[in-house]
């Protein structure tokens, strides 16, 4: 019996110095990549991505292109080495979900990346107005977050960001603020509140100025059905309209990501979840939501050998 394959994308917060460097130096598909990058750009990309600094590189405009290019080259050389391997469904979580059209047909590399700068950089300048931050809410439920957050609301800017899986819920919205809701959230039983490596206060209102900016090149990015699905972040669900497809990017910027509920959307239809880019997040959310279906992340060289095995063993059943 074929099996059915789910690719899985990194977003941001995830970018660190040299990732994807052994891919670059190893397969010559994932140096094109990185390549095709420099000159779409017109600027050394790569270099920024393997000799930067995490400081340079935690900002939204770099880490939001770097992880989008290190993403689509691991994801080539996966397609080019395992043509057996094909996705069914692709999502990806917040910029992950751009890798995620590419590599379900939907767009080009060269256009989503087109797109992606234009993202990266509205989001950066909307960093810059608002000064905004996140953090993760551990043991606490949305409803309950949602509470603290509706009670100290709107005398404070803070909103929910992330659905990531039970119990992880990230909020996102003014400095200031953070700590008297983070103070709100313990006392209400929450286990830890931690602050994320990022550059503002994504997927809240501060984010306004950014999708008003994105709009236009959202609306005329070309895509194109494809045979593989997609599951989006707002409704956290399978959508297969053009028109939606626009439209869920558009709301993305300024709205949750209901990555929990995506995961489950796919779950009865999945045998095999490929996750595709630096860190291994993804795979760790799986487990935590109670996926039974292997994960297999893909972020070093030697992951691939697990991916071997795994073709093997599939190719055996």
């Amino acid at each position: 019996m074929t099996k059915r394959w789910a690719f899985l994308f990194p977003g941001q917060g995830a970018q660190y110095p040299g990732m994807g460097r052994d891919f670059y130096d190893t397969f010559p598909i994932a140096k094109a990549t990185f390549q095709e990058a420099d000159e779409l750009l017109d600027f050394p990309f790569s270099q920024l991505i393997f000799e930067g600094s995490a400081a340079e590189l935690t900002l939204t405009k770099n880490s939001q292109m770097a992880i989008f290019i290190v993403s689509t080259a691991i994801y080539r050389t996966v397609k080019e080495q395992f043509p057996s391997i094909i996705p069914s469904v692709c999502a990806g979580l917040s910029l992950g979900e751009y890798t995620a059209l590419v590599a379900s047909g939907k767009t080009t590399f060269a256009q989503c990346l087109e797109l992606v700068c234009v993202r990266a950089n509205a989001m950066h300048e909307a960093c810059e107005e608002t000064q905004g931050t996140m953090q993760v809410v551990l043991g606490l439920s949305e409803e309950v977050v949602r509470e603290v957050l509706d009670h100290l609301t709107p005398h404070q800017a803070v909103w929910i960001a992330n659905l990531n899986c039970p119990e992880q819920v990230v909020i996102a919205g003014s400095c200031e603020a953070m700590p008297l809701v983070a103070d709100a959230l313990k006392q209400k039983g929450a286990k830890r509140v931690l602050p994320l490596e990022v550059s503002g206060a994504f997927h809240s209102a501060y984010m306004a100025s950014a999708q008003a900016k994105l709009d236009p090149k959202i609306a005329s990015t070309p895509f194109t059905s494809s045979d593989v699905q997609i599951v989006m972040n707002v409704p956290g669900n399978f959508v297969t309209d053009i028109a939606d497809i626009r439209r869920n990017l558009f709301q993305q910027v300024v709205s949750p990501v209901r990555w929990e509920k995506g995961i489950r959307a796919m779950m009865d239809s999945v045998d095999v979840f490929l996750e595709m880019g630096p860190g291994k997040t993804l795979s760790g959310m799986n487990r935590k939501i109670g996926v039974s279906a292997p994960t297999i992340s893909i972020e070093k060289i030697a992951d691939l050998e697990q991916l071997v095995k795994s073709v093997e063993a599939y190719a055996t059943t």
